[in-house]
């Protein structure tokens, strides 16, 4: 077997010079596959002895780099890596003056990752780990037992053991404790990293906590960024522990709690961490049990945040809409789900494909309307306003008008189509006349006469009819409107106009992260028109910019902390105002909305660029046509004292 050249790069990247004969860095690179074992065997027992505290960093730090690199590779594992980081965590929590000397105070945190890592795939690993006991250390960390940063890769790596099937039974000893610190960690750890790092200067922050953060590259934007992206990963990892014991049938009535409940659907991991585990996922495997299911329709407001993640363009609306379709078919949480849901799932009845699933929407009918006998003749009852309508809208779409479909000659057809076309210019006429009641009332109709195979004309009506109701302040009507708009054509070329007025109706409703899915959404798709021509003159718009900047400030991790706390007292003594921690919030996303565009196909001029980059306002005005720019100030002044929104781009096709 020859010798791996990634760990021998590992070895030399760190510039050693040495000629002891138990340095791992230099056994490492010895050519003769036995001796080298052998060496690195008896270099992992000698390891948690070593006093030379700079030496047994750099080499935890060069192990550190090879698990993450090739966390499948068993030689490691089987030469007893795990009993060596596992004497170097006991030795970390029992001898606290060994700790705090020197560099010493590095060690748990690239001990617990190197466990974390070597776990995560292979479950043989895992089997060594747990004879090795790293699980009695590990849980140490995770009671706080020296800092958030230990905790958090204490979490991480207690969740890839408990993961898989052959140590679980291990971690389920300490089951009840466990779930405890992980609810804990998840409701609280947002607030431990913002009062003990983000909100601390520079000088005043854990030397070492900075380090590991950034490397030693970068400032304290840097160290803000890192903090922010390990706040998120922390409260994952604490979500995905809890979830290995919710699908293994354990715990549930521990983590069914109404407060803890309500927190998850929150928990999304950020943009930088979408692909991390969130909230919904827990709820998604608390679903397939009764004690969950019953928990989680208990709460009208946990419900109601499925059912708008449901309806939004965000990466988890599928588990959304299956945890509501799972609820639904449950006969004791159908009725209390129903009367919630039933408004919701009604915009979402022409779904067509989401994440690879086909005909959603059919698969939704379905389930909403097998008791639609007994509503129809009254041996069912809605307590909310509007539920029963919803259904009844359903069957008329679903059922009756597709039968009437059916039965229409082509002729009629045609005679339809006309007609229609007739009601959307009307509509559209009383649009630009600021008779805005007037226009809902001819698209409505309009909708009501237009065939349902006559798709684009119908995402027209939905998409014009929700810019009158962004006029008129009804977010909902318009969220309602536009997300019938989008699933009639389809998440594969989504209508542009649609997204963006979902994501003002978002805005209305207080909905950040809502509403800056739909907004990134609308860049995206927007910027796919420019092919790739700068002198194409569909750019990005500027109050797009806006939106996107003023939702990823309010999506920031920390916000709810940062207004929560009244007051802060600088290392002076004198008082930071709330004010002041927001307006370090907005300078703290900038940085992070100019990544995002620039990750994006933006094809603004260098001086837009440049006038974006310095905060200043500027407008589009060759965006906006004159006809458009002398409809708007008579509208905004005839519903002066209603809810304002943007109309930016509110010319109706």
């Amino acid at each position: 077997m020859n010798s791996h050249p990634s760990k021998k790069t590992a070895a030399i990247n760190f510039n050693m010079t040495c000629n002891s004969t138990s340095c791992l860095l230099c056994t490492i690179i010895e050519t003769h596959t036995s001796v080298r074992r052998k060496l690195i065997a008896q270099c992992f027992k000698d390891l948690p002895l070593l006093r030379d505290d700079k030496n047994l960093v750099i080499t935890l730090r060069c192990l550190w780099n090879i698990a993450l690199a090739q966390p499948d590779d068993p030689e490691f594992p089987y030469l007893g890596i795990f009993n060596c980081m596992t004497r170097l965590l006991n030795r970390c929590i029992r001898d606290q003056k060994w700790l705090s000397s020197g560099k010493n105070v590095y060690v748990p945190y690239y001990a617990a990752h190197i466990i974390g890592s070597y776990t995560m795939n292979k479950s043989r690993f895992s089997v060594l780990a747990v004879k090795s006991a790293v699980i009695s250390p590990l849980i140490e960390l995770l009671r706080g037992k020296i800092t958030w940063v230990e905790q958090r890769v204490a979490v991480r790596a207690l969740g890839h053991i408990a993961r898989h099937r052959r140590t679980f039974e291990d971690i389920k000893v300490y089951e009840t404790e466990i779930i405890k610190l992980a609810m804990d960690i998840v409701s609280k750890c947002i607030q431990t990293i913002y009062t003990e790092f983000v909100i601390k200067k520079s000088e005043n922050r854990v030397e070492y906590h900075r380090h590991l953060m950034i490397k030693g590259l970068g400032g304290f934007e840097m160290e803000n960024r890192k903090a922010e992206s390990w706040a998120c990963q922390m409260q994952c990892w604490s979500l995905y522990l809890l979830n290995c014991f919710v699908r293994k049938k354990r715990s549930i009535n521990l983590i069914c709690k109404e407060e803890f409940l309500k927190k998850l659907c929150a928990i999304w991991g950020g943009l930088q961490n979408q692909n991390s585990f969130s909230g919904i996922g827990l709820i998604k495997s608390l679903r397939h049990s009764e004690i969950g299911r019953r928990n989680i329709a208990q709460s009208e407001e946990i419900v109601a945040s499925i059912c708008n993640i449901s309806r939004s363009s965000d990466e988890w609306q599928l588990w959304a809409i299956e945890s509501l379709l799972l609820l639904l078919k449950d006969q004791n949480t159908r009725s209390v789900v129903r009367n919630i849901a039933a408004p919701f799932l009604a915009d979402l009845v022409e779904l067509r494909t989401v994440k690879g699933r086909r005909k959603m929407g059919d698969v939704i009918t379905q389930v909403i309307l097998q008791d639609y006998a007994k509503i129809k003749y009254g041996q069912l009852s809605f307590t909310r306003k509007g539920s029963q309508k919803a259904i009844e809208e359903i069957w008329e779409l679903k059922v009756e008008k597709r039968k009437r479909d059916k039965l229409m000659s082509e002729e009629e057809v045609r005679e339809r189509e006309l007609l229609v076309a007739i009601l959307k210019r009307e509509g559209n006429r009383k649009f630009w006349s600021a008779d805005i009641e007037e226009a809902v009332n001819k698209y409505t109709k309009a909708l009501d006469l237009c065939p349902l195979k006559l798709r684009k004309e119908r995402i027209v009506l939905y998409s014009n009819r929700a810019q009158c109701h962004l006029i008129l302040g009804e977010a909902e009507l318009a969220i309602s409107d536009t997300t019938r708009a989008l699933c009639l054509s389809g998440e594969m070329r989504p209508h542009i106009k649609s997204l963006w007025r979902r994501s003002q109706a978002y805005d209305m409703k207080g909905l950040a992260r809502l509403s800056l899915m739909d907004c990134l959404m609308f860049i995206n798709e927007r910027s796919k028109f420019n092919n790739g021509n700068r002198s194409s003159k569909r750019k990005i718009p500027y109050c797009a910019m806006c939106m996107l900047n003023k939702q990823i400030t309010a999506t920031w991790i920390f916000a709810g902390v940062a207004k929560s706390m009244e007051d802060d007292i600088n290392d002076d003594g004198t008082h930071k105002s709330r004010d002041a921690q927001h307006v370090f919030a907005g300078a703290k996303m900038k940085g992070k909305t100019e990544a995002i565009l620039k990750s994006m196909r933006t094809h603004g001029n260098d001086k837009e660029e440049r006038l974006l980059k310095k905060g200043r306002l500027w407008r589009r005005l060759n965006s906006t046509s004159r006809r458009s720019k002398g409809v708007i100030e008579p509208l905004l002044k005839r519903f002066k004292g209603r809810k304002s929104v943007d109309v930016q781009e509110k010319k109706v096709k």
